[in-house]
C-alpha cells in the first residue's frame, strides 16, 4: 500500500515536472540577458522573463491548491479562484477555449481539488486544441462536478482513468498518475466518487459528493 510520504513523493515529482520549463525558461532568459547589449534584444528578454515569471507563478498558484492544504481560505473556496486558475493554466495554449457553466458561488475544499486536477487532465488531453467546458452545481447539498473536453485528437492515458477509479495498482504509481490517484481517495474519503468517459472526439471527467454539513441549496 501506498504510504501517504510515497503519494506525496510523487505529487512532488509531478509539480517538478511541471515547474521545469517556466523556470528553466526564466534561467535561459536571463542568461541571454546577461550577454545582450541592443537595447530591442534587450526589451524583447525582458517581456520573454515577464511571461515566463508570470507563468511559473500562476503554475504554482494552481498547484498549491490543487495539492496543497488551501491556506488562507475558509471551508468554502470562492468559485472565482479556481476558475481564475483554470483560466491561466490554459492561456498558454491559445488553441484551448474555455466554456464555464458553474452554477455556485463557492465549493468545499475538497471540491475544489477534484475540479482542478479534473481540468488539469482534461487540458492536457487538446494536444491538438478544442474547447474545455468547466461544470459544477450543487442540488440539495450535494455537488456534481464535469469537466468535458472536446476537440480533433484526444489523448486520454488509460492508467488516469484507472486511477480515478481507484482500478490502477498502488505498485504502479507514477507523477504522472499520482494526482487522479490522490482525488480518487479525496472523493472516497468523503463519500463520493469519480467518473471519466471518452467517446470520440470528447472525453467527459465527472465527480459526485454528498452534501456537506451546512451547505444546502
Amino acid at each position: 500500500m501506498t504510504s501517504s510520504t510515497d503519494l506525496a513523493a510523487l505529487l512532488c515529482s509531478r509539480l517538478c515536472h511541471d515547474m521545469l520549463s517556466p523556470v528553466g525558461a526564466l534561467n535561459n532568459g536571463l542568461e541571454l540577458l546577461a550577454d545582450e547589449r541592443d537595447p530591442e534584444m534587450r526589451a524583447r528578454c525582458l517581456e520573454l522573463l515577464e511571461q515566463s515569471a508570470q507563468t511559473t507563478a500562476m503554475k504554482l498558484k494552481f498547484f498549491r491548491l490543487a495539492f496543497g492544504a488551501a491556506g488562507g481560505f475558509g471551508e468554502q473556496v470562492p468559485v472565482e479562484e479556481p476558475k481564475e486558475l483554470i483560466a491561466g493554466l490554459a492561456s498558454g495554449n491559445a488553441r484551448v477555449s474555455l466554456d464555464w457553466a458553474l452554477e455556485v458561488n463557492s465549493l468545499s475544499k475538497p471540491a475544489v481539488k477534484i475540479l482542478l486536477n479534473l481540468a488539469a487532465v482534461g487540458l492536457e488531453s487538446l494536444v491538438r486544441g478544442g474547447t474545455l467546458l468547466v461544470g459544477a452545481e450543487r442540488s440539495d447539498g450535494a455537488t456534481e462536478i464535469v469537466i468535458r473536453a472536446e476537440g480533433p485528437k484526444i489523448a486520454f492515458d488509460e492508467s488516469i482513468g484507472r486511477a480515478l477509479a481507484g482500478q490502477l495498482p498502488e505498485s504502479e504509481l507514477t507523477g504522472r498518475t499520482a494526482p487522479a490517484h490522490m482525488i480518487h481517495l479525496l472523493a472516497s474519503e468523503n463519500g463520493g466518487e469519480l467518473r471519466s468517459a471518452r467517446a470520440g472526439e470528447m472525453l467527459v471527467l465527472g465527480a459526485a459528493l454528498p452534501p456537506v454539513p451546512g451547505m444546502i441549496g
